[in-house]
């Protein structure tokens, strides 16, 4: 059982800051610093499996960066996006979480053409996706979101019991390098892409773990909402979705 446990693939997750990855960090035994360059990676345990825990920054190209790094470096056996997100749902409410059954790049789309003062209306736009690797085709296609780990997502669902502090919901996490405070504008995406909240890493590191064949999760907790006037973000946040996180972690070692 040691030789298998000293064999075994850690898992990575991620957090954009350090609101969003000390809970985790805290928790591990054996912890050792391994930075890249300017960024922080953990490596440790974690209810006896090995954890690496990756504090990314913002950004979906840091958060990228950083998961291409981490699959090269330590071969994980899956790879988690976690943190904070605002609502684009006016059903949820801060402190509620949200599975990403899929991610969706926000950024990833086309215009039409509109002469000279005829405007850029929100709704005049054609989803267009982001490239990564297709292993059944063999090549590079364009896709507009990217599913779920199948085995992960049925782990987050076990652990959903386990979460008192709001209600879990499942839809699709929108990513995006903006942050957005006009309500039309957060309107609009949530009925274009069918996103549920915004953040600025999880589509960026699914396009990559698809690529190189890492089973991956997005999982967000709401921490501010413009639709309710619920900003700015309450920090709290942060440790109570890697709290979560931790029981997800759980289950899906238990049936490892």
């Amino acid at each position: 059982m040691n030789e298998q446990k000293a064999q075994e693939r850690p898992v990575v997750v991620q957090g954009a800051m350090s609101v969003e990855t000390a809970e985790l960090i805290g928790a591990m035994s054996d912890a050792v610093e391994e930075p890249f360059g300017p960024w922080r990676m953990v490596r440790g345990q974690l209810f006896g499996h090995p954890l690496v825990v990756c504090e990314t920054q913002w950004g979906m190209a840091n958060a990228a960066a950083l998961a291409a790094i981490a699959i090269d470096r330590y071969h994980p056996a899956a790879l988690i996006s976690q943190g904070t997100a605002g609502a684009h749902e006016a059903s949820l409410n801060v402190y509620d979480i949200v599975l990403g059954v899929q991610t969706v790049n926000e950024s990833a789309w086309q215009s039409h053409y509109r002469p000279v003062g005829a405007g850029a209306p929100y709704d005049d736009l054609k989803k267009l996706g982001v490239f990564a690797w297709d292993a059944e085709k063999k090549e590079f296609t364009q896709e507009v979101s990217h599913a779920a780990d199948a085995g992960l997502l049925a782990a987050a669902r076990r652990a959903v019991p386990q979460y008192a502090r709001g209600k879990v919901v499942e839809g699709v996490i929108g990513t995006c390098d903006s942050w957005n405070c006009a309500i039309d504008r957060v309107n609009f995406l949530h009925d274009f892409y069918g996103s549920l909240c915004e953040e600025m890493e999880g589509d960026a590191v699914a396009q990559i773990t698809q690529s190189l064949g890492v089973p991956f999760l997005a999982i967000r907790i709401i921490s501010n909402s413009i639709l309710h006037n619920q900003d700015p973000w309450d920090l709290g946040t942060g440790p109570a979705c890697q709290r979560f996180v931790m029981e997800v972690l759980r289950e899906w070692w238990s049936r490892k």
